[in-house]
């Protein structure tokens, strides 16, 4: 064991190169803890850097309580992390990693060249830099008997010693990324409290025809409103768009809703949300436009011209409604403000953009270690929490890192030096 000025130093073994893993790391390098990193992947970062691909969201510029929020039943229990580690302080370590950044006109936050990969190359450096150790390709099979970490490695199985263990393993989205939820059943076997790992961030299934699918599938819905019923019954609505999809509809608008969603077709077999297809006008006036006398022009034609309905929004009005509905002006003008969609499952685990479920936080103490297995701590994706995307699931990702990491050397001060 290596020393410092002030003694030995404490080994520390963290399961997981993500956001969480990797800023525990540098939390405990700062403290003088000999950290090692394990990672079942080649590289580390690799989900990190697939949110990259279409420009780096990594957090949000609103005020803290609305950012709060975002997390739903779950905001008071991060309140402490995003308090100590919001969006403000996110941001300002970035730029101290050399990366600027920027807020979008919807708040968004973003580095300027709007990559992941030079970003994680800073923060790799800064780590190797300190003393951190990353070994790739070691993937957690559990503990030994005599409770040494099991890693599976290319050159065979190894066992790890450590004062402390973090595990930041991720949840169960985009496995060949190495978020496979494997772990779960393993800290289930060891009396830890784990929900079922659920999609959060997904598409949904719809079942359309044959004619529209193959007509409409990929076409983008804009500028449409989407409103649902929560179980508690209150209205919840929001403007943005989606993507029709061979089966249903993905995309921002749909996460937004897709925890509610994804729980009420659990309850219930199936959810139904509504859409306003012409948000810039009120009922009325949409009523008057569609029954204003058409003449010898189509119904697409005269909704076209009257109410701006055409394409994929036509598609779906005759889609999802009858023909005696489509003939009656005032039940169509309706429809258009509350078009009826039912949900009927959502897409699979693999293929959300994120997950919730995972260990319970009853299963933590307040330093974020797991209370049947002393020494073991828990951060990031595999903790019971969701978030829609935005920067929300990043910023909490990163503070759950460091507030676990924090709670790793506040708890190995108690521990005498093995």
């Amino acid at each position: 064991m290596t020393t410092t000025a002030t003694g030995p130093s404490r080994r520390v073994a963290i399961v997981g190169g993500g956001p969480a893993g990797l800023m525990a790391a540098e939390v405990l390098s700062r403290q003088g803890a000999q950290v090692d990193v394990y990672d079942a992947m080649p590289s580390v970062g690799r989900k990190f850097l697939l949110a990259g691909v279409g420009g780096m969201n990594i957090t949000h510029s609103e005020p803290a309580e609305p950012f709060l929020s975002r997390y739903g039943s779950r905001s008071e229990q991060l309140r402490p992390w995003l308090q100590a580690f919001g969006g403000a302080e996110l941001r300002e370590w970035v730029h101290g990693l050399g990366i600027d950044t920027f807020v979008g006109s919807s708040g968004r936050v973003f580095p300027t060249a709007m990559k992941a990969a030079p970003l994680l190359r800073a923060w790799l450096q800064r780590l190797r830099e300190a003393g951190v150790r990353i070994h790739v390709r070691h993937r957690w099979q559990g503990w030994s008997d005599d409770g040494a970490l099991l890693l599976s490695t290319p050159e065979g199985d190894k066992r790890v010693r450590a004062d402390a263990v973090l595990l930041a393993l991720g949840g169960g989205s985009w496995a060949k990324l190495g978020s496979d939820g494997a772990w779960l059943p393993r800290l289930a076997e060891r009396g830890v409290e784990v929900c079922p790992l659920v999609p959060s961030n997904c598409g949904f299934d719809v079942g359309w025809s044959e004619h529209f699918r193959s007509r409409f599938a990929g076409e983008p819905l804009k500028s449409v409103v989407l409103s649902f019923t929560d179980a508690d019954g209150r209205e919840q609505r929001k403007q943005g768009e989606f993507v029709v999809t061979e089966g249903g509809v993905e995309g921002s608008l749909i996460y937004a809703f897709s925890a509610p969603l994804r729980d009420a077709i659990a309850a219930h077999g199936s959810a139904t949300i509504h859409l306003d297809l012409a948000p810039g006008k009120d009922l009325a006036r949409v009523t008057a436009e569609v029954a204003h006398p058409r003449g010898s022009r189509s119904l697409s034609s005269h909704l076209q011209s009257r109410v701006g309905l055409k394409g994929v929004k036509m598609g779906l009005l005759r889609e999802c409604l009858d023909k005696d509905t489509m003939s009656d002006p005032q039940r169509l003008a309706a429809a258009i403000k509350a078009l009826p969609v039912k949900l009927i499952a959502p897409r699979p685990l693999d293929e959300a953009i994120s997950s919730g479920g995972g260990v319970t936080f009853a299963a933590l103490d307040e330093r974020l270690m797991l209370r049947q297995l002393p020494g073991v701590f828990c951060a990031g994706e595999m903790l019971d929490w969701e978030a829609p995307t935005g920067g929300y699931l990043l910023t909490a990702c990163f503070a759950s890192g460091r507030a676990a990491g924090l709670g790793v050397w506040e708890w190995l001060q108690t521990r005498r030096p093995t």
